[in-house]
Order: C-alpha cells, then structure tokens, then sequence
C-alpha cells in the first residue's frame, strides 16, 4: 500500500455506500475520519475512556445501528494516546462475535511501546472478523510511504480488486529501498532505540503539565507520539491554537477529532519529533498561553 492512509480509503471503498452506518472511537484518527467521509456513511461514535472503549455503549452501537465496520487504534491511540487493555480488547471482540461487523485494527504504534512489550491484537480473538494494517512510515522513515493490511482471504481478494483500480501498484522504488533497509540493518534494534527516545520526550511533556499546570489532566501515553489533555474550564482550544501560534508553539485543537461534537476543550501534543530542548521551551510557551487566557 502506498501508506497506511490508502488501506483506509481502500477499505472504505470496499464495505461502504452513503448513507451506513460506521462506527470509531470518540475522539477519533482525523485521517480516518476524513478518508470514511468521502463515501458519506453516518457516524456512529463510542466514548474512548483510559482502558480502552467504554464497553457498554460499545455493545449498544453495535447491536442497534449495526455498522459495518467498527474502526480503532487500541495501540497508543492517536489523538489521545491511550491503549486498550486486553480486557478491553477481549471484550470487544465477544461483543462483536455475534454480529456481522468487522473490526477494523489500525496497528500505526504497535511497535512503538516504551516497555517494549507487544500487545495481543483485538483480531487474536477475532480472527475471522478483523482486519490490521500498519505503515512503515512510524518505524523506518516518515517519508516512507508503504504500508501493509492482514485480512481474511475474501477481503484481501475485494481489496487487490480496488487496489488495482487505483493505481495499479504501489511505490516500487519505495518498496526496494525498504528491503535494502529492512535485510542489512536489524529493525528491531532501531524500534527499540527510537522508543527510548519517545519515551524520555514524552516523560518530560507530562512532567512539564504535572508540574506548572497540574490543574489539567492529561493522558500518560503508553508509546506512541501523542498525548491529549484537558483545558481548565473556560479556555478554548481553539483560541489556544491560536494564541499559540502568535507565541511561536503549535498545539492541535481536538475539534476535528470529533466528529459528533466535542473537542472544544481538548488539544493534541506530539512529542516525537522535537528535541527535548525545544520541548521544554515549547511547553513553557504553552503554560504562559494558557495562564493569560485564564485570567481573562
């Protein structure tokens, strides 16, 4: 696949006419959202809580609007980084075995645990009704566009139909360069040296909320390279963005990652990419941002 992004849109293609039902998680993948939405399905959203998806309205979703597919990240889940529990994620795969909806496991962190211990797949205990696919973009190179789906043979068979439709292959020079990479340098040396470096970003951007704004609450990612927190009341995460960037520090409102509302309180932080440095600055930045809209 050219990235994880087209086996979205392909899937879509696949089980979705306007007008049905999907469900995802709430706050949900922005790109996934925007992918689903070109086919015009309505969607249905289930509260995303600390240990995975709130079970009982999971149930409730799933039995009265029937969806076709339910989409998730159970893996350090983008935008809030939170991981199921296996609990959680044996649990959902009970709910959905006595009905027709796929479960669609979008696996983008899934090596990205700073414990470096794998998660079981919901699809371990659905193996016949979820499908999985990753990228190589999140653990070799973002520039990387090629990513990868495991699926039940008759899906795979739709798949190759529309995959072929739309553009015939994909990125074959891309797919060399990652063999190359992938049979002369060990992976799982670099994913564990990359996850060392995420965790200590993402240690220091929770110290940093603990100990000059202890008053929001934030998630504590598992891997990954996000987190989400909470404004105090009164404070729009739009305004924050806004303000933020007159300040020279950029922040994700979570309006778009809501899809029936919300969000308007909640804002996205990546620690992936900057140096520790300017993480620390950065979030100096922000607490003085948020501290003078407080006081309005």
């Amino acid at each position: 696949m050219n990235g994880s992004q087209q086996c979205l849109d392909l899937f879509a293609k696949i089980f979705l006419n306007s007008g049905d039902p999907v469900g995802m998680e709430r706050p949900g993948y922005l790109g996934a959202i925007e992918a689903f939405s070109l086919y015009e399905p309505v969607i249905h959203t289930v509260p995303l809580e600390d240990k995975g998806l709130d079970p009982i309205a999971f149930e409730s979703l799933v039995k009265k609007d029937l969806p076709k597919f339910f989409y998730g990240i159970p893996n350090s889940q983008n935008p809030s980084g939170r991981t199921y529990s296996q609990e959680n994620r044996k649990a959902v795969a009970d709910i959905l075995k006595s009905t027709d909806t796929v479960f669609y496991e979008d696996d983008a962190f899934g090596e990205l645990f700073f414990d470096a211990r794998p998660r079981l797949p919901v699809k371990k205990f659905l193996p016949d009704q979820a499908v999985i696919s990753g990228s190589f973009s999140k653990i070799v190179a973002p520039g990387m566009r090629i990513g990868w789906m495991y699926a039940p043979k008759e899906i795979i068979m739709r798949f190759n139909v529309v995959k072929q439709a739309a553009d015939l292959h994909s990125n074959f020079l891309s797919q060399m360069i990652l063999y190359r990479y992938l049979t002369t340098n060990n992976l799982d040396d670099h994913i564990r040296k990359i996850t060392r470096v995420y965790q200590r970003k993402c240690r220091l951007m929770c110290d940093l909320f603990d100990d000059f704004l202890p008053q929001i609450a934030h998630t504590h990612p598992e891997g990954g390279m996000f987190l989400s927190a909470t404004l105090p009341p009164g404070i729009s995460s739009r305004v924050v963005f806004d303000e933020g960037v007159r300040q020279k520090v950029a922040v994700l409102p979570g309006l778009p990652f809501y899809v029936d509302g919300g969000g308007t309180d909640t804002i996205r932080l990546n620690f992936s990419s900057a140096p520790e440095k300017q993480i620390t600055e950065g979030m100096h930045r922000l607490v003085q941002v948020i501290r003078r809209l407080g006081k309005r």
